[in-house]
């Protein structure tokens, strides 16, 4: 019996998204920052591993996303890349590596792809970045785009609410996912934006669009795994589902080992040589 909870354990590819969009078959994608996570989300069956740079804040405890530097990324998404075997995993480029220029941004991206060997990289931002964009793919690496909520942007916008409400905001959006595809990006992901909108450029466009808190009307859906889990007790967004409660579990097997440490129950004859 295959280890995998989905049947079909083919390599995931840019191309196969684009099949399972076409199919009405729904992607499921988390982020993982080490081997160990990679091995287990991958083992399950995931479609897409996103190395992020929420390793900024999940890994490094870091307020934002901003810190966080490219050889950093790169170690995590090398460690990543060793324990997956079926999933597509795509590394985020952290902030300050492709806002600068196009090649600059080219430059930073064949490095991450050189020495890590994951199979995309992920950027934030539409028409500002398109240079960038437009360079790195002529480079022949794949992009994953990412719009609405962009945490690299925090500082400007001053708040993690809710993006694009407002039609003049709404209507970039829509722009400038159409000018993301017809460029050549892979994928889109959208984070934080009206259910409604969500679905009107997912219809509207013939690459995936992976939502977080984008509603229903999406092509896939994206959560940091550590949320997912249940590790981080104190964030509780809208659209933030927990499928386990890791922090408790954790939290008291923690305390166990430390009573049966104390207690001299630990270890007992037979943990002995």
């Amino acid at each position: 019996m295959s280890k995998y909870i989905v049947e079909d354990t083919r390599k995931v590819t840019t191309h196969r998204l684009v099949e399972m969009k076409r199919k009405g078959e729904k992607i499921a994608m988390l982020t993982a920052y080490d081997y160990t996570m990679a091995s287990l989300v991958d083992g399950a069956g995931i479609d897409i591993i996103l190395v992020g740079d929420s390793a900024s804040n999940v890994m490094a405890g870091n307020v934002t996303t901003l810190p966080i530097t490219l050889d950093q990324m790169i170690y995590h998404a090398k460690s990543v890349v060793r324990g997956v075997k079926r999933a597509l995993v795509v590394t985020d480029m952290p902030f300050g590596t492709y806002q600068v220029n196009a090649d600059e941004a080219v430059k930073n991206a064949i490095r991450i792809m050189k020495e890590t060997h994951a199979d995309a990289i992920k950027l934030e931002g539409g028409e500002e970045i398109l240079p960038s964009v437009r360079k790195i793919l002529d480079a022949g690496i794949p992009i994953m785009a990412h719009l609405g909520l962009t945490p690299q942007s925090i500082n400007k916008f001053g708040t993690y609410g809710v993006r694009a409400k407002d039609e003049a905001e709404a209507e970039k959006l829509c722009r400038d996912a159409k000018l993301l595809q017809d460029a050549g990006c892979f994928a889109l992901v959208l984070e934080k934006i009206p259910a409604a909108l969500g679905t009107k450029v997912a219809s509207e466009l013939d690459i995936p669009v992976i939502g977080i808190g984008a509603g229903s009307g999406v092509d896939g859906q994206v959560l940091v795994c550590t949320d997912m889990l249940g590790m981080t007790a104190d964030f509780t967004p809208r659209f933030l589902r927990r499928y386990a409660d890791l922090h408790t579990i954790i939290n008291d097997a923690v305390g166990n080992y430390i009573n049966d440490v104390k207690a001299c129950d630990f270890p007992n004859e037979k943990e002995q040589y």
